[in-house]
């Protein structure tokens, strides 16, 4: 592996704390996570991505990088309902621009996380995660009996991230990449991608959307009143296929409730319409994994952004 990129094992004790009450069953995530070791029980295992170089490409704001530290301490507090196992799995950590790198460990470590029966969920970092995430989901079923997969992608996020990567391979470019790698394959493109920005995204980007067949929800569509019809439509796009990638992109949400994102959005999707979302894919029974990505903590005010992406990590894993 590149000296530029490191994977770090273990639990960091110093970011799992938080208050331990004297009633029975009154647990909280810090006293329940675990260090992942070799053969433990299939659980959900964290696994952080630190990295932004993506962010950096993008010309975006920087900072995602520490986004997985910021999400673990907001997690550690949070009331434990889990059934099953929880793990720390470490760090992906990428030093200056090794992207591509830092996406290749990512993914080879997501493939063994998978392969051994765990729903990994990844603490980004900038929204490179999602190709690095894809990355391992296919790996990992590449050496299943399936011929060919049908892998559907469900990004709630602001925007498409289906820029041209022959031009510069960045945070916006993941999905891009993705259709690519499944041409490639033989596989078919699924993707659908609720919350989109029409401020935030050029004709050329609907444009390419639509050629690729792309689902699109635009925030303005995702009300109280629509969400039942949203819902449907997500549940008919799950319906098929045979696997679910998850991965949320924190500009999704206002910016009152995620101020500490590379982009925040002036509109957004509020929390309280996309928890039922994630609900319905986390029932699915499809879901295989998931991420979340563009915390940025140095622009986070009173936490808020960290809150909001720990909530849905605590939303993700309650069904186990």
């Amino acid at each position: 592996m590149p000296s530029d990129t490191s994977l770090h094992y273990g639990l960091d004790s110093s970011l799992w704390r938080g208050r331990t009450d004297p009633e029975p069953d009154s647990e909280r995530w810090h006293q329940k996570v675990q260090a992942l070791s070799e053969g433990a029980a299939p659980g959900c295992a964290l696994l952080g991505f630190a990295c932004d170089a993506g962010v950096a490409r993008n010309q975006g704001r920087t900072g995602a990088a520490e986004g997985p530290e910021a999400m673990r301490r907001a997690l550690a507090p949070l009331a434990w309902h889990r059934r099953g196992p929880a793990y720390d799995a470490g760090d992906v950590r990428c030093e200056g621009d090794a992207m591509e790198e830092a996406q290749q460990a990512l993914a080879d470590r997501l493939a063994a996380l998978l392969g051994e029966g765990h729903l990994p969920i990844v603490l980004g970092g900038g929204h490179e995660v999602a190709y690095a995430s894809w990355s391992g989901l296919a790996q990992h079923l590449a050496t299943s009996e399936e011929t060919v997969p049908r892998v559907g992608i469900v990004n709630l996020d602001a925007h498409f991230d289906l820029r041209d990567p022959r031009h510069v391979r960045s945070s916006g470019t993941p999905f891009s990449q993705i259709a690519n790698d499944c041409e490639e394959r033989g596989w078919a493109f699924r993707y659908a991608c609720l919350g989109v920005s029409r401020a935030a995204n050029t004709r050329a980007l609907f444009g390419r959307a639509d050629e690729l067949g792309v689902l699109v929800r635009e925030d303005r569509e995702i009300t109280a009143s629509r969400l039942t019809n949203i819902e449907q439509d997500l549940a008919g796009f799950i319906h098929d296929c045979d696997h679910v990638y998850l991965t949320i992109d924190l500009d999704v949400l206002p910016a009152a409730e995620a101020p500490g994102v590379s982009a925040p959005a002036a509109r957004g999707v509020a929390l309280a319409l996309i928890e039922p979302l994630i609900e319905g894919i986390r029932d699915s029974g499809k879901l295989r994994l998931a991420d979340l990505a563009e915390l940025n903590p140095g622009r986070d005010i009173d936490g808020r952004t960290a809150r909001a992406a720990a909530r849905l990590v605590h939303l993700l894993t309650l069904n186990d």
